[in-house]
């Protein structure tokens, strides 16, 4: 038994204070400080002081002390001392200068040594603050950098940010609930759905047919009709795709979102006038509801109006009628329900008579109203009554423009008709499309008093200025003379204020030009294009070409030609304006106009290779070879060292077929431009068109060899130096010199490829699956992704495909090759269309992927959707030659041969370049010479 006591039994611990845990407080008791103890008495204490006093000399005080005169007058001012006037002990003599020097010392001893440790001190507080931010930073200095990357940030990523995530993981709480409350509906379910409303007057024998024939199976006594449900989700996703094909560009849902107003509210108010579709219990609510607004205010006309409409559409024209005569009864100058019951007679009878007759009571009660006037002319059949009627109007509202117009249109002879606006334009001078009618009837000196008369009746008028335009173009005037004309107008409608803006006066450009006015168009451009602007402002050059490209978007070449005239008089040394009026003139334009504009162009930017090169080629294709050389020969005088110009002059001689010519240029070219792309087009010149003394691209071997002394990072020539092993069936050489390029150029896509290729064309899957994964991670592009998954598909690897493209998607979700391949590879044909669509949404506008939409559609035999789409992905990128190639296959099977004619002229004239069949095809030494339409018959032939 142990003798330690129990836990109440202890003795408590020092400062003990029972209940402090519970907020009690401590106390102190008698028997805590002991028995206390009885002080002096009174006597005792007098007595002391009484004896203190007698050793001090003096009488004893209250307090003991011996009382002083001077304490109790010197007690305030001991209490008010100032504590900069020092008394006491520093107040007498014995302060001297020697403690003052003394302190001083002691003073900077002290501020000596505290300058010999502040560095120490300074640097180890910095030190232990710099830990300390480093272990604890602030929430600033961690999102400091991603704030510095917000500047690069445009608008449209901004409005792009998502919005902020739901932190309480409330709102995704309630999606989960609300999930588990609803199920997926089973087929039979939607099934009855559909059935629910029809009549089926088949009897069902033993569950085993319905009544359209179809095979059924029977769960739970259910029947469902599982080829109905299949075709019902393929019309589904037919619409969708169809959609998302109508919606053009804007494919961010998938379907089409843009809605047209008015065509959409046509159509709805024409399936609302269906007499089935109209229900009686409506008519009636709305019958209630126009006669409640009647009563409440008999004198307002459109509810008069819109009660007739509805007894019309409800089949009672009668009643109608009688509704409008009610309401023109309470309001008799109302014009509106005067005409809404002229139209509700007519078409109430068939027959005018009663119109008539509702035509001339409401002249009577409206004698002054140009509409009913117009209706009364158009109840009339023959030509001579509607104009007794038109005469009969204008003599009672002879300043009616609108009457007078009608009247001259009724005219047949000319004659007739002038004399007729010759009295319209006496009674009403500032009717300017009145003058403007006298002018076109008459012949032109008389035309132009017409016009300089309207002009001083109407001084603020373009409309006069612009037919005296017309008018002089229709006179056979050159083009100084129109622009006289028009800069008058501009002058004096400047002087009148009347002035428009120049967007206005394109659009009157534009009008000239449809009229077949093109001088007119041109003049009007020149004298107003920048009015309003300053000409020395250096965004005026983009303003200028903004406007040429909007009039071509709307087929006004001529005013797009005529505002990139001007721009080139402003703006001569403009290499991007001349190429736009260049193409312009190519497109849309004559070819002597064009190699005009060439030749003014190169003498205008004689820098400018690309205009250069267009002003050969243009003659070159026309079959002139003699002015494309004199036009390079110009070109070297210009820019000597230029490779562009050289590599044009060697393409022109080896179209030529003057192969040693070429070769000798490729050889000035490396002296005098010796660029990158000079040495690798030197190398497939030579790989093409191989020397006589030269064997087994011995030249072409030397010749990378040397470029790639001079150039060891251009990726091409190493591509070279392989492609040139591998033709000669050396493969460790070639696959040394595929390394050394991966090495060399650790970016190079294509060659990774090549490489992958080449040990895969050894069998040797390991190596290129090493080879591939090596590139990935050096480039992280889409097309090495795609790369592995073709090697596992062309290994027959199906699941390892999948899985690798099912992680190419994660990453390069908006590659259209990588969704391409997974549908028509990868997907099971019934679910082709489905993955489409779903690609459609996720990539922006890709032509490989619209290729393979349109093959979806044409393995269904649906062609007009197919070509669609082919058309789509031509419009989108016409560089692709596999677009080309695979279109033209279409057009093999279903097309027409006009069809395939336009198809092959837009190809040669497009000239593609890019394309993964396409490239190969125009790259290989055997195809050297081709044209487009061989590779293009050559890329279908390879096509599956």
């Amino acid at each position: 038994m142990s003798g330690r006591r129990d836990f109440l039994n202890q003795q408590a611990p020092e400062n003990y204070v029972a209940g402090l845990g519970r907020g009690a407080t401590g106390f102190t008791t008698r028997s805590d400080l002991g028995p206390a103890r009885e002080g002096p008495s009174e006597d005792q204490i007098k007595a002391a002081l009484q004896k203190r006093a007698e050793q001090l000399g003096a009488q004893p005080s209250a307090y003991g002390l011996p009382e002083k005169k001077d304490d109790q007058e010197n007690d305030d001012e001991e209490r008010f001392q100032d504590p900069e006037n020092e008394t006491g002990l520093f107040a007498s003599g014995d302060f001297t200068r020697e403690d003052d020097e003394a302190d001083q010392i002691y003073q900077m001893v002290d501020e000596k040594m505290s300058k010999r440790r502040q560095t120490q001190r300074e640097t180890r507080e910095a030190q232990e603050k710099a830990d300390y931010e480093a272990k604890n930073p602030k929430i600033q200095q961690q999102f400091a950098d991603l704030k510095r990357s917000l500047s690069s940030l445009t608008e449209e990523e901004w409005a792009a940010l998502p919005e902020p995530g739901d932190l309480t993981r409330r709102n995704k709480r309630a999606r989960t609930q609300a999930h588990q409350r609803f199920y997926a509906v089973p087929d039979s379910v939607i099934a009855g759905a559909r059935d629910s409303s029809q009549f089926d007057t088949s009897v069902q024998d033993d569950g085993i047919t319905n009544g359209n024939g179809a095979n059924s199976s029977d769960i739970d006594g259910t029947t469902t009709d599982f080829r109905t449900i299949g075709a019902a989700r393929n019309r589904v996703l037919n619409s969708r795709l169809d959609r998302a094909e109508q919606s053009g560009t804007d494919t961010s849902s998938g379907t089409a979102t843009n809605v047209d107003p008015k065509g959409y509210l046509t159509s709805l108010a024409k399936s609302e006038l269906k007499g089935d579709g109209v229900e009686v219990g409506d008519i009636n609510r709305v019958r209630d509801l126009l006669a409640s607004v009647i009563k409440t205010n008999p004198k307002h006309a459109p509810g008069f109006i819109a009660a007739a409409r509805l007894e019309e559409l409800a089949g009672k024209l009668v009643a109608a009628c009688k509704m409008v005569e009610q309401g023109c009864k309470i309001s008799p100058h109302s014009e509106d329900l005067w005409v809404e019951s002229i139209r509700l007679q007519e078409a109430r009878t068939g027959d005018k008579h009663n119109a008539k007759v509702v035509a001339a009571e409401a002249l009577k009660a409206n004698p002054d109203s140009v509409r009913l006037w117009q209706s009364a002319m158009s109840l009339e059949i023959d030509r001579n009554s509607r104009k007794r009627v038109a005469r009969k109007a204008i003599d009672r509202l002879p300043k009616s423009v609108a009457l007078w117009k009608s009247l001259v249109n009724e005219e047949e002879s000319p004659e007739e008709a002038k004399l007729l606006l010759s009295r319209a334009v006496e009674e009403i001078p500032l009717a300017v499309e009145l003058h403007l009618a006298l002018a076109r009837l008459c012949a032109g000196p008389d035309a132009m008093k017409v016009l300089n008369k309207a002009r001083t009746l109407n001084p603020s008028s373009h409309e006069v200025w612009l037919a005296a335009v017309r008018l002089q173009e229709s006179m056979g005037q050159p083009l100084d003379k129109i622009r006289a004309v028009m800069n008058r107008a501009v002058k004096s409608l400047a002087n009148a204020q009347a002035m428009l803006k120049r967007e206005e006066w394109i659009d009157e450009s534009e009008k000239l030009e449809d009229d077949g006015m093109v001088l007119s168009a041109t003049a009007c451009i020149q004298e107003t294009l920048s009015y309003g602007l300053d000409e020395d402002d250096d965004d005026l050059k983009k303003v200028f070409n903004a406007d040429a490209q909007a009039s071509l978007t709307k087929g006004k070449y001529a005013t797009a030609r005529a505002i990139y005239a001007y721009t080139l008089r402003l703006f001569p040394q403009s290499k991007s304006t001349w190429l736009a009026a260049i193409d312009l003139e190519k497109n849309h334009g004559s070819r002597d106009e064009m190699w005009k504009l060439l030749d003014k162009a190169v003498e205008a930017c004689p820098d400018a290779e690309q205009i250069w090169q267009l002003n050969a080629k243009s003659r070159w294709d026309a079959g002139f070879p003699d002015d494309a050389r004199r036009i390079l020969a110009k070109a070297f005088n210009q820019l000597s060292s230029s490779e562009n110009i050289f590599l044009s002059a060697v393409k022109l001689e080896a179209d030529a077929n003057q192969i040693e010519e070429a070769r000798q240029l490729l050889a000035t070219a490396r002296r005098e431009a010796g660029t990158d792309r000079v040495w690798y087009k030197s190398v497939a010149f030579e790989r093409q068109y191989p020397s006589k003394s030269s064997t087994n691209s011995s030249e072409a071997l030397q010749l990378v060899i040397e470029g790639l002394n001079l150039y060891p990072k251009q990726p091409r020539l190493h591509m070279q130096k392989g492609q040139i092993y591998q033709s000669l069936n050396q493969i460790p050489q070639a696959r040394q010199a595929y390394n050394v390029g991966t090495h060399a150029c650790p970016h190079s896509v294509p060659l990774y490829l090549l490489l992958s290729r080449l040990e895969e064309s050894q069998n040797l899957t390991v190596k290129a699956r090493s080879v591939l994964e090596r590139g990935l991670l050096a480039t992280k592009s889409a097309a090495i992704a795609l790369e592995q998954v073709k090697i596992e598909f062309r290994a027959n690897n199906l699941q390892q495909a999948k899985n690798l493209m099912a992680k190419a998607l994660q990453t390069h979700g908006t590659s259209g090759p990588l969704w391409s391949f997974n549908i028509w590879h990868l997907e099971p044909r019934t679910q082709r269309k489905p993955r489409s669509l779903e690609a459609i949404k996720k990539v922006d506008n890709d032509p490989v992927l619209f290729v393979t939409v349109a093959r979806v559609f044409w393995g269904e035999r649906k062609t007009e959707k197919a070509q669609n789409w082919f058309e789509k992905a031509i419009l989108l990128d016409a560089d692709l030659g596999d677009t080309w190639a695979w279109y033209f296959k279409f057009l093999g099977q279903y097309g027409t041969e006009e069809k395939k004619r336009e198809v092959l002229e837009k190809c040669k004239a497009n000239e593609p370049r890019h394309g993964e069949l396409w490239q190969g095809v125009v790259k290989d030494p055997r195809n050297a010479g081709m044209g487009v339409e061989e590779v293009l018959g050559k890329v279908v032939g390879m096509l599956e």
